[in-house]
């Protein structure tokens, strides 16, 4: 056993050696943090949240489209449900997706999210059942003090597309529950996770923590007109 162990190790050292060229070395790279811990650069720091409130707006100054060509110009587009007022309906997926991916996030500062959308782009019929294409999705976040409302995250946008479904893929997709619905739900639940859980090195280097100058309400879905 022993001997094989030795031959195979030869073998594959003579075919490494094959594919290097002359004076070429191979060494172990170090990681970032050891990069990090060199050159004395700051690492990106990480932090705890306890998300008390996600506050989602559906700004009534984005348009919507009901064309069913390929890709609409507009900023909502959303055909799963039937015909009504799609800031609502919008407004309700998001509400779940951002609820449901922030509800392990109970350990450190309590900080509310404010979320205004800017795009939230599915497919229309005919798109779905032909070529499929992109859930564009986009929107802003800020994160609040629980407590004293000061601004501790300045507005970010948000870009974060989700590969659409055609044709007989989405028809599939549809017999085995993964709707548009189901499909970007998740998507933006695990967003919004990994947003909120990745080093903060999207901070500006001189950002103080600061009270807004206005706030921002948050918006029921029941309330939307």
């Amino acid at each position: 056993m022993k001997l094989g162990k030795l031959f195979l190790g030869m073998v594959a050292i003579a075919a490494l050696s094959a594919c290097m060229k002359p004076g070429e070395v191979t060494r172990a790279q170090p990681s970032n943090l050891e990069l990090g811990a060199a050159s004395g650069a700051q690492q990106p720091k990480s932090v705890e949240y306890n998300v008390t409130d996600v506050r989602v707006t559906v700004p009534r100054s984005l348009t919507v489209s009901e064309a069913n060509s390929l890709k609409p110009r507009a900023d909502i587009v959303w055909r799963e449900d039937p015909l009504g007022d799609r800031y609502k309906q919008v407004q309700v997926i998001l509400d779940d997706a951002f609820d449901r991916g922030v509800s392990t996030l109970n350990k450190g500062r309590p900080v509310v999210l404010e979320i205004t959308l800017q795009e939230f782009h599915a497919l229309t019929q005919r798109t779905r059942y032909t070529y499929g294409g992109t859930h564009a999705l986009r929107f802003d976040l800020t994160v609040l003090d629980a407590k004293t409302g000061m601004i501790l995250e300045p507005k970010r946008t948000i870009q974060n597309d989700l590969r659409a479904f055609g044709g007989e893929e989405a028809l599939a997709a549809e017999a085995r529950g993964e709707t548009q619905k189901v499909r970007i739900t998740a998507h933006l639940a695990a967003v919004i996770y990994q947003e909120m859980t990745r080093p903060r090195d999207f901070l500006p280097a001189d950002f103080v923590p600061h009270m807004p100058q206005t706030t921002v309400a948050a918006v029921a879905p029941e309330a939307a007109q």
